[in-house]
């Protein structure tokens, strides 16, 4: 269940909550639930029933698609006021689209039951837009993801990587594994160890332990252009 104060951040980032019903607002405060989970944790797989609407609190949530080979494919990442709707098959019947969303950082998430939204949005014309559009959004980031991977070489896929890490982290100096690239890439530890190496040489970057330091940053964002 979910207090006023949920309901007030809830609004910010979904305004149609203001315009319902308060017999509509009511079901969503009595049926949501807030979860807070670990770093690593899964907030959602396959094996889980479906979770609804999912609106990120605070934290950073990853998802990603489990590939024929067995390696994951990063599609998003989800950050505070982040809705996540491509995770909840159940609420759009025609689509099937199956993915794994996990903890990156510590995070609190709120959830509205799959149920409750999709009565809601089969009555609510502007709650339906709203999940087209954000269907829409999400669906627009997994094709971007595609384009990288049909047009973009290793080295190209791995500088943009390492650029989005610098932004989200706020610092040139990253704390990351070469198999956690890896798997954000859906491709081979030795893969990403061989192509860093390579900008090690260059000049491009700087190799430790468990860190990496971006030491030409105009350089990697123009491998990519």
């Amino acid at each position: 269940m979910l207090h006023s104060d949920d309901m007030d951040f809830l609004t910010k980032y979904l305004p149609l909550l203001a315009k319902l019903s308060e017999t509509d607002r009511a079901a969503i405060l009595a049926s949501g639930v807030r979860a807070s989970f670990e770093k690593g944790t899964a907030i959602l797989d396959r094996e889980r029933e479906c979770n609804g609407l999912i609106v990120v609190k605070s934290g950073q949530l990853r998802a990603s698609f489990n590939l024929q080979d067995g390696k994951e494919l990063t599609l998003y990442r989800l950050l505070a006021g982040d809705i996540c709707i491509l995770s909840a098959s159940c609420v759009l019947k025609n689509i099937t689209f199956e993915i794994t969303l996990e903890a990156e950082r510590d995070s609190h998430v709120y959830f509205i039951p799959a149920v409750v939204w999709a009565e809601l949005s089969g009555r609510n014309p502007e709650a339906k837009q709203f999940t087209m559009d954000l269907v829409s959004e999400r669906f627009s980031e997994v094709m971007w993801v595609v384009e990288q991977m049909a047009t973009k070489n290793m080295g190209q896929r791995v500088a943009a990587f390492l650029l989005e890490q610098s932004v989200l982290d706020g610092t040139e100096q990253l704390s990351i594994t070469h198999d956690i690239i890896a798997k954000n890439l859906g491709t081979a530890r030795e893969v990403v160890s061989r192509v860093l190496k390579y900008m090690e040489n260059d000049g491009l970057l700087s190799l430790s332990r468990g860190k990496i330091s971006l030491m030409q940053m105009k350089k990697l964002r123009e491998m990519n252009h």
